[in-house]
C-alpha cells in the first residue's frame, strides 16, 4: 500500500530503489515502541543471517552491534532480553549515564559496550570508568592510544582493554581516523608500545549514502586492503584482525566485503532526531 500510494503521487521517472529507499525511511521513523524495536532486531538479525550464508570462504556471523545514542533505557532493556549483547554509543556522557543506569546494572549485567564515538583525552578517564566496557573502536592518534593504555593500567584491570584502530579511508576532513598509509605503523606502535591493550581490528565509517551500484564501496575496500598491508608487513593470520564496518544503509555490503562487525542503529531502533555535539 505504501509504494502504490506514493506511485499515485510520484513522478514517472522514480525508481524501484527510490521507492524503497523512501519506504525504509517512512519505517525507520514509524519504530518508536518496544515492539517495533524487537522487530527491527529480528530483521537486522535475518538480514546478516542471509548474507554470511552465501559468503563462500566463511560462514561466521559478523558482531551487530545495536547503536543506542539517545534511545531510552527500556529499548536497551527489551532487545537485551531477547539475546542483544553489544550496544554502541558516540558521546561519553551518554555512555556514562547509560551504563551506570541502576536498572540497566540489575537487568543486563552481560551487557557490553563499544564507544563508538570521538575521544577526547580529557575524557579517556570518564570512558575507561564505564562498567561493562567492552571495547573502544576509535582509537586514531599515537597520544590517545597511550592515555588509554595509562589510564587502563591505572584501574588495575585484570583483562587488557580491546580497542580498534579507526581508520580515515575517505580522507574526508571532518571524520576522525588516521590515513591510510599509517596504519602499519601504528598498529606496531600499538603492539609494543600499549601493553594494557588488545588491538582486535581496524574501523571505518564508509562514504554515507554510497551508491553500491556503481560497485564495491571504496572505503570499504580500502579498509580490507589495510587488514593486508598489516599481515603481510607484520606476519599476522587474517583471522586475528577484525574489521568493523558497515552501519544501516550498508552493512550487508559491508558484510559482503569482509566485515565482522557492524554497527546499526537505525534499522534497529527506528529514526533518531539530531543531537547537539557535546
Amino acid at each position: 500500500m505504501f509504494i502504490k500510494s506514493l506511485l499515485s503521487i510520484c513522478k514517472p521517472t522514480l525508481t524501484l530503489n527510490n521507492l524503497i529507499s523512501l519506504r525504509l525511511n517512512y519505517n525507520k521513523k514509524k519504530m518508536s515502541t518496544l515492539e517495533n524495536v524487537i522487530d527491527g532486531l529480528n530483521d537486522v538479525k535475518c538480514r546478516i543471517k542471509v548474507v554470511t550464508q552465501k559468503q563462500k570462504e566463511c560462514c561466521v556471523e559478523p558482531r551487530l552491534v545495536a547503536v543506542s545514542k539517545t534511545k531510552p533505557i527500556e529499548h536497551i532493556i527489551g532487545i537485551y532480553q531477547k539475546g542483544q549483547r553489544h550496544f554502541g554509543e558516540n558521546y561519553v556522557q551518554e555512555l556514562i549515564a547509560k551504563s551506570t543506569d541502576p536498572e540497566i546494572l540489575e537487568k543486563c549485567q552481560d551487557i557490553k559496550w563499544h564507544f563508538i564515538g570521538h575521544i577526547q583525552k580529557n575524557k579517556v578517564s570518564k570512558v575507561l570508568m564505564a562498567p561493562g566496557l567492552h571495547v573502544i573502536e576509535t582509537i586514531d592518534s599515537e597520544k590517545l592510544a597511550s592515555a588509554v593504555n595509562d589510564g587502563w593500567k591505572k584501574l588495575n584491570k585484570e583483562n587488557k582493554l580491546k580497542i580498534m584502530i579507526q581508520v580515515n579511508t575517505s580522507n574526508e576532513k571532518e571524520k576522525s581516523g588516521i590515513t591510510t598509509d599509517s596504519v602499519v605503523d601504528f598498529y606496531k606502535f600499538i603492539v609494543e608500545k600499549c601493553d594494557h591493550l588488545e588491538l582486535i581490528g581496524l574501523m571505518t565509517i564508509g562514504q554515507y549514502g554510497y551508491d553500491c551500484s556503481q560497485g564495491p564501496n571504496p572505503d570499504f575496500l580500502a579498509l580490507v586492503d589495510c587488514k593486508k598491508n598489516v599481515c603481510d608487513k607484520l606476519k599476522l593470520n587474517p583471522s586475528e584482525i577484525e574489521l568493523s564496518m558497515g552501519m544501516s544503509d550498508d552493512f550487508e555490503h559491508a558484510i559482503e566485503l569482509g566485515s565482522t562487525n557492524v554497527r546499526v542503529g537505525s534499522s534497529i531502533f527506528g529514526f533518531r532526531p539530531r543531537k547537539e555535539k557535546q
